[in-house]
């Protein structure tokens, strides 16, 4: 099987240490973050009836030349690219998934995927676009994700909203991993994954259908394929090590550990993770996480609504058909 793959998650979970390591499985080639998925589907109105070779040509030329996609770290052609996305079957997923099985290919494989943490939030959209794939959320103790949130300098937002962002994520992947087909969603955990990263692989790899592979130990071999300028990950170059867990413990602050542990507290056990129980946040902390998931929930409400709208007048087929499993095909 070709099922595609995405690596999902909150922000600094870890996402791109599993990205190296399901790359360096000999039939997986995951690609460093692109940017062109989301927007093309958001988008999808201005390209017009993709039947029409035209059409599908200028969608084709925008996701290869437009600067914020990244499309320079794939290493492709762009003309040869360009070329095998307008010959692609006539759906958005089709062309989406023809840049990404490109990749693939690249390497000499025939699995092909992506990785997002924001795709976390964007589940049914991929599933719409993907209906066969495989997605694998990696899932990161709350208050490490926060704490390595505050250091990043691309991150713009405050701590109350990066302790939703992770609510979020785990709220969006329980939602839609009851509603996928079996065998679609997969959990694990990043303190897992580090402190035995052979037994969790080996469990990916099943999950996969795949033969696992000791090459996946060794993901620091490949770090090269993330783009340098992402110097946030930095620890992707050496060995897998779990010198990370729990470094909320030294990055938080007593209130902001009082904030995440009051208002996470119940998802953190369900995973396992311990509460040091400092006690409740005061009034104007909680006040203002409140309105801060209050206001990012009307965001995504207002987002599906819009998008939910479109799907209703327009009947349109986004479905990716590029499968060579005919059972696991759209009908």
């Amino acid at each position: 099987m070709e099922r595609p793959i995405f690596i999902v998650g909150c922000p600094r979970s870890g996402t791109t240490l599993l990205q190296l390591m399901l790359h360096a499985h000999p039939r997986i080639a995951i690609p460093p973050e692109t940017r062109f998925l989301l927007p093309a589907y958001y988008r999808r109105a201005e390209w017009g009836d993709l039947d029409e070779p035209a059409h599908r040509q200028r969608l084709a030329e925008w996701i290869v030349t437009t600067r914020g996609h990244k499309f320079d770290d794939l290493g492709l052609d762009p003309a040869a690219t360009i070329a095998e996305m307008a010959a692609a079957p006539p759906t958005l997923g089709s062309m989406l998934g023809t840049v990404l099985r490109a990749y693939a290919a690249s390497h000499g494989k025939p699995r092909w995927g992506d990785k997002r943490p924001t795709y976390i939030r964007y589940l049914p959209d991929l599933i719409r676009m993907f209906p066969d794939a495989q997605f694998v959320h990696l899932i990161r103790d709350g208050r490490d994700c926060v704490g390595s949130l505050k250091q990043m300098s691309w991150w713009k937002y405050d701590t109350a909203y990066a302790i939703n962002t992770w609510a979020r994520a785990i709220d969006n992947g329980h939602e839609a991993g009851r509603r996928m087909p079996p065998g679609s969603y997969y959990e694990l955990q990043y303190e897992h994954l580090v402190a035995d990263p052979a037994a969790e692989l080996q469990a990916l790899c099943a999950f996969l259908d795949e033969a696992y592979d000791p090459s996946m130990l060794r993901p620091h071999e490949l770090a090269s394929v993330t783009p340098r300028r992402k110097t946030h990950h930095a620890r992707t170059q050496g060995e897998i090590d779990a010198a990370a867990v729990r470094s909320w413990e030294s990055r938080l602050t007593g209130a902001e550990i009082r904030l995440a542990e009051h208002v996470l507290g119940d998802r953190l056990e369900t995973y396992g993770y311990d509460l040091t129980g400092p006690g409740r946040p005061p009034a104007k902390d909680l006040a203002h996480y409140y309105r801060t998931a209050a206001e990012a929930k009307q965001d995504d409400f207002r987002r599906r609504a819009r998008d939910g709208w479109r799907r209703i007048v327009t009947e349109e087929d986004v479905a990716c058909r590029l499968s060579t499993d005919p059972t696991l095909m759209p009908s």
